[in-house]
Parts: C-alpha cells; structure tokens; sequence
C-alpha cells in the first residue's frame, strides 16, 4: 500500500526537510501545500504541490479527507488555532505538527478525548525541540526510581538552516512572561533571563543559555508527576546573538515588542544577519538534558547530549521518523499527545540508530 502524506507548509525550511525524511525513509507519496504557486523542493515523482491556504476551509476538508497522515508545519504556532487537528479528528486522520509554543500546545491537548473517541493519533511538539528533546529526557527519567527535575539545554548556531518563520517564534517568545515548574509550584519567569554557562560537546564547549518559553516546560511535569523542577533554556551561536535577543527582551518597549511590524523587521535583520555569520558558524543544534533524581538511595544526575549539523535537517527527522512509525502502524497511541507520552524510548532509540544520530549520556553523582 502506498501511503498519502499532507505536509501543510511543507515549502518552508522545516517543512521540506520533513517531507525530504520522508521521501528518504518510506515510499508515501507526498503532496506540499503553499499559499502562493511553486516549490521549492527538488523534483521528484512522488511530490505533488498544492496551492491552499488555511483559511481556506472547504478546499482544506476536501484536501485532508484524501490524505493517511497530515503533518502541519505552518507556524509560527504562537496565534495558530486547532482547526486543522479539529478537521483531523473529525474526518479520522492522523495528524503530526512542529508546534512549538504552550498556547498552542494547551489548545491542542484540550482535543485529546475527542481523538481518543476518534481512534485518530494526533502527536504535536514534534521535531528537534521540542521533539527529540522531549525523548532524550524520556530515556533519562527511567534511569531513576524517583525523578526529581529537568534540566533542558538548546543551542542553535546562526539561523539553524531554518528560515525567517523561525525568527519570528523567537521574537514572539519574548513577548510574555511565562509559568514554570519550580520546586512543586509555578512561579513566573521573565523570558531570556537567568544566564546560565553549559558545558556542551565539542565544537560548542561552554556556552550561555536563557529562560525560554517552551511547551515542554508543562507537558513534562504533566506526564512525569513525581518531577518538583523543570527548566528550558535556550542559547545562540555566536554569543553576541544573545546579548542582542537579552536587550530585545529586557529593554525594548513591551508595547513595541507586541506590534506585528516589530517582529516582522527584526525577524528579517537576523535573518539576513545570520546568513552572515552561518559561513564561520555553521548551522547546527545541540541539545542537553540533564535529570536528576533518586537511584539506589543516591541523589544522582544522568546527562545526555545529541548534535546534528543542521538543526532545520534534525527537526525534520524528529517529526519524519514518527511519521514513518504512523504510517507503518509501529506506533498507535490514540489522543493528543506531546512526544514524551506517545514514543516509547525502544522506538526512539530504533529511529535514531536508523538515522545514525549519536546520543552520548553519562552518570553524574551529586
């Protein structure tokens, strides 16, 4: 049988390499949908583009209806509604996105009953982080008997081999305070704040990270109930990025920060700012998560660590990898549901050896 895939944005970086994993790895035919004609992907036989806007919402029921998988990678998610997961559920299509923002997350999760009553299997937060991320601390918390906190660390050299959609959730992150999971209670926290110097593999070493929104900082101590702390924090390559996205935070005007022309142009400034430097940069990701708990009577501390060279390239794995599980029925998890509920850490580490992605991880004692 071959399987049909819509990838909606799947012309954006993101998108294309979440259609390009899949063209890789299985043989569904794909059809990428733009507001505007074109594609940018290259040629292939079984790419189809069709034009569709999201408002457009009887041409994209028609369109869903067609399809065995819809994957939504039309961000940035921070304004995005659940029409396209609603349609998913009533129409009994499974359903994958690359969101990346709580709002959006807690709209989402609001679904999971009707999706369960559905039989459709609906994974949002996939991708590199949240996503992988989300797995990497899976595997850590059943290393111990009693989990205690998490401790998640992202660096993205330059633009990430990601485009200006991803400038944009940048900026819209430092808009808002934010609740996190702290000591057992939520506590308020101001975004881009709180450096913190990690100790990150080579070529990145020592590096500055910051308090991120991220929807991870709820939906990992929802699913993982014993854990009091979670942190998400997020940093640039080169440093000064993070100076710079510091003062957008603390001293540009809220009230300009919140104007949709702000965001517009410092998204397109650092986009054209990171083509720069991504020549002596690179555009690459690493990710760090670190949980501490109980083990054996200890208090101890298990860290792993992954890097990709491209972090637009590791999103799309994160998200093609469980598209492929979907497809092949490896993975049936009815619902709504982050990444850490839904993929078994057997499955995750199957699809990382397929990809041949290295997770490094050691033991640390307090």
């Amino acid at each position: 049988m071959t399987y049909r895939v819509l990838i909606l944005g799947g012309r954006g970086r993101i998108g294309s390499a979440v259609a390009n994993d899949i063209l890789s790895h299985t043989q569904a035919n794909i059809t990428i949908t733009g507001r505007s004609p074109g594609t940018n992907l290259a040629v292939d036989e079984r790419v189809r583009f069709l034009q569709l806007d999201l408002t457009e919402v009887e041409k994209l029921k028609d369109a869903i209806a067609q399809f065995d998988l819809v994957i939504h990678c039309a961000g940035p998610f921070h304004h995005r509604d659940t029409q396209v997961l609603e349609i998913c559920i009533n129409q009994g299509v499974n359903y994958l996105d690359v969101s990346d923002h709580r709002s959006y997350t807690q709209k989402a999760l609001n679904l999971h009953e009707k999706a369960v009553n559905a039989g459709v299997n609906a994974i949002i937060n996939t991708g590199i982080f949240p996503g992988i991320s989300n797995s990497l601390v899976r595997q850590g918390i059943e290393q111990f008997d009693i989990p205690e906190k998490i401790h998640l660390s992202y660096l993205v050299s330059g633009s990430g081999g990601a485009g200006v959609t991803v400038m944009r959730t940048t900026f819209l992150g430092l808009q808002y305070t934010f609740a996190a999971w702290i000591n057992g209670k939520w506590c308020l926290i101001q975004p881009y704040s709180d450096r913190e110097t990690i100790n990150f593999p080579h070529p990145y070493q020592r590096s500055g990270v910051y308090w991120f929104d991220m929807p991870e900082t709820f939906t990992l101590p929802a699913y993982f109930p014993t854990v009091k702390t979670v942190i998400t924090k997020f940093g640039s390559v080169p440093d000064f990025y993070n100076h710079l996205t510091w003062i957008t935070a603390h001293i540009f005007p809220k009230w300009l920060m919140q104007r949709n022309e702000t965001i517009e142009f410092l998204s397109h400034i650092s986009h054209r700012m990171t083509d720069f430097t991504n020549k002596f940069t690179g555009i690459g990701v690493a990710v760090r998560a670190e949980v501490t708990g109980q083990k054996d009577g200890k208090t101890v501390v298990y860290v792993s660590t992954l890097l990709h060279e491209n972090t637009a390239v590791a999103a799309g794995i994160g998200t093609g990898s469980i598209a492929k599980l979907l497809l092949e029925s490896k993975l049936k998890h009815p619902g709504v549901s982050p990444v850490e509920a839904a993929l078994t850490t057997e499955l995750f580490t199957q699809i990382i050896r397929e990809r041949k992605i290295e997770i490094n991880s050691h033991w640390v004692e307090t």
